[in-house]
């Protein structure tokens, strides 16, 4: 089940430039997607594809890399060598520095060979090279009319740093020309919430404070820091995951109806949650917000390390946030979100759970009535439940039991004859049409950065130091309290 979005506006790109193309998101991630799309007759016709990093290799050394991953990443049923020989025809790679004038003379003297048409410059380097890369670009005459670029998240560590950068884009690139990945986006169950919301008349009359008891929202991690210390000790689950999928999470459950599935509707809509969301300061933090750090414990039965020894040095950055967050609209207003993330969790998962208020009167007398849910896995299985109250079958003098039972949707047993992708192929696929629906704005960017900078300051003026909770674990005892207080329980 997946949203095809409108026809895109530009001519589809012939050329795709990819800076950091021997990093490891390249090799995981967007080749083996690239591969996926060529396999299935997806990427246009004449897309010739360039990739250029710092690291010394030629063309066909480049080649090998890609064919490496391809063949590391994708599954033996869904790879077949000829389709991978098709899309390393479409390769080529140069070495650049782009601080270099002579490499950026080099690269662009290969673009310039290459391009037939609209060209896509996909950033996958750290953020702060962002601004001087489109600068080297124009300098060199390589923007301008029919070139557009996508940027990986995070965009900047705060508000101000994601002005920096998107002011720094902006001087080279209009911003209907910026495509921002929030790789979430791609994925096809979050696609799916979105058909489930707006192509079902069941769902949209209780989708309001009316009906609706709670919200939450989670996105849990069993792994830690895997490799990634220095980065993640920088960012913390705050910077890292909240402000960023849970928040984009948070606005496809929450908005409006668009008016129609294209770039500009539904970026306003989810704009203007983000707009909503009640404002957590100095004075709010503490009863709203709960920050977690993990210690030593153990996930799936193997004991893991705490954060402290991964890292090797003290560290008061947080692995675990939860929050209540408030809509202060029409919609949502005195309705509870719940946003909950996490490294060390017992297990990976993301999910939105969505609980309906009780029934206002129960018609029998003993019988334990749960309130109706709907729960919207996203991964690491796809699936929708719809948790009903049923007869219990059998007889009883006592009266009629009753029991929650689910109405299963499973995505992968409905829909086995399609292959699962990844989220870049969708990703790759609107970007390179120049369609924009699945990316995020600068606007959204910057509303997500003004309310999680309130909270991080909420954090440093009142020391709120993260409390420690054992690998393995839902969180600290905290997080419990923060829905428990208000007569919620956390959905494990």
């Amino acid at each position: 089940m997946v949203l095809v979005p409108v026809a895109a506006t530009r001519a589809p790109a012939t050329l795709l430039v990819i800076f950091g193309a021997t990093g490891d998101l390249a090799q995981r991630m967007l080749f083996p997607s690239l591969y996926g799309l060529h396999a299935d007759g997806l990427l246009p016709e004449r897309l010739r594809i360039l990739g250029t990093a710092r690291g010394g290799h030629d063309a066909d050394a480049f080649r090998a890399l890609v064919a490496a991953a391809v063949q590391r990443q994708v599954p033996a049923r869904e790879f077949d060598r000829d389709r991978l020989d098709g899309l390393l025809a479409r390769l080529d790679y140069v070495a650049a520095d782009t601080r270099d004038a002579a490499d950026m003379a080099r690269l662009g003297a290969r673009i310039r060979a290459l391009r037939e048409g609209e060209v896509v410059y996909h950033l996958s380097t750290a953020p702060r090279f962002y601004a001087p890369i489109c600068d080297a670009l124009a300098a060199h005459g390589l923007a301008g009319a029919g070139t557009r670029v996508m940027l990986e998240k995070p965009i900047g560590h705060d508000l101000a740093s994601a002005i920096a950068i998107n002011d720094g884009v902006a001087r080279v690139f209009a911003e209907d020309c910026v495509f921002r990945v929030d790789h979430y986006l791609g994925k096809e169950g979050v696609q799916n919430l979105l058909a489930l919301r707006f192509g079902n008349a069941l769902f949209e009359p209780l989708w309001n404070a009316r009906h609706v008891e709670q919200v939450q929202i989670t996105v849990a991690e069993a792994v830690g820091v895997e490799g990634r210390g220095d980065y993640y000790d920088g960012s913390g689950a705050m910077r890292d995951m909240l402000q960023n999928h849970l928040l984009q999470l948070l606005c496809l459950a929450a908005m409006e109806p668009p008016s129609q599935f294209e770039p500009t509707a539904v970026r306003n809509e989810k704009l203007k949650v983000l707009r909503a969301l009640r404002p957590i300061g100095r004075a709010e933090v503490a009863a709203e917000t709960v920050a977690g750090q993990y210690v030593a414990g153990a996930v799936g039965g193997q004991a893991v390390p705490g954060y402290i020894e991964e890292l090797g040095h003290p560290s008061r950055t947080e692995t675990f946030v939860a929050i209540r967050a408030h809509v202060d609209n029409w919609r949502w207003s005195g309705v509870p979100f719940y946003l909950r993330t996490g490294k060390r969790l017992p297990r990976r998962a993301t999910e939105i759970f969505l609980q309906l208020r009780a029934v206002p009167h129960s018609i029998f007398p003993g019988a334990r009535i749960e309130p109706n849910a709907l729960v919207i896995r996203l991964q690491p299985e796809e699936r929708i439940e719809l948790l009903l109250m049923h007869k219990t079958p059998g007889l009883d003098r006592a009266g009629v039991r009753l029991s929650q039972v689910a109405l299963d949707l499973d995505l992968h047993e409905e829909f086995a004859a399609h292959r699962r992708r990844p989220a870049y192929e969708r990703l790759y696929l609107d970007a390179l049409e120049g369609n924009g629906t699945l990316f995020v704005r600068r606007d959204e960017t910057e509303a997500a950065w003004e309310w999680v900078d309130a909270v991080l300051d909420g954090w440093r003026h009142g020391d709120h130091a993260p409390r420690p909770y054992a690998a393995g674990t839902w969180g600290p005892a905290a997080a419990i309290a923060l829905t428990e207080r208000r007569g919620h329980s956390w959905r494990e």
